[in-house]
């Protein structure tokens, strides 16, 4: 097996997808690649925004734009740090997490991409599929599925 040298990890600043990134962070750091680390988002309609605003006041710029993205990605990056990734770049894309993951991992040439287990074991998932799932039938490279919850 070829030595990973891009690894994407996909977090939406749940424990579930920190996991994933402490796995992925130990993964760079044990092999020296860079670690990408991506969240999607979606724009909140107009309608939506400006009544958070009125209810969040000066904390209505948490829910605006891509910032709940971004928090996730900071939080990432610290976790990834303390693990002794040193390689790391933060990708925020509007998106689906399957579509933005799988786009990412093209675009950037990723060599693997590391994901949780959520919801690969729950009804919905297999009714509706889960990240892993769809990511396993999409993405362009390996897929690493790390055990982050018991399944469900």
């Amino acid at each position: 097996m070829s030595a990973y040298r891009t690894i994407l990890v996909g977090t939406d600043g749940s424990d579930s997808s920190f996991r994933a990134v402490d796995r992925a962070a130990q993964l760079a750091a044990a092999t020296g690649a860079t670690l990408l680390l991506a969240s999607a988002f979606h724009k909140m309609p107009e309608r939506e925004r400006l009544s958070a605003a009125d209810r969040l006041g000066d904390l209505a710029y948490k829910v605006q734009g891509s910032t709940p993205a971004e928090d996730a990605l900071r939080a990432a990056r610290e976790r990834a740090v303390a693990v002794g990734a040193k390689d790391i770049e933060e990708i925020a894309v509007e998106g689906d997490a399957v579509d933005v993951i799988s786009k990412v991992a093209k675009e950037r040439s990723a060599d693997v991409v590391v994901v949780g287990n959520r919801g690969l074991n729950s009804l919905a998932g297999r009714i509706l599929g889960s990240v892993p799932a769809n990511l396993s039938h999409r993405s362009p490279c390996d897929i690493l599925i790390v055990h982050t919850t018991d399944g469900k």
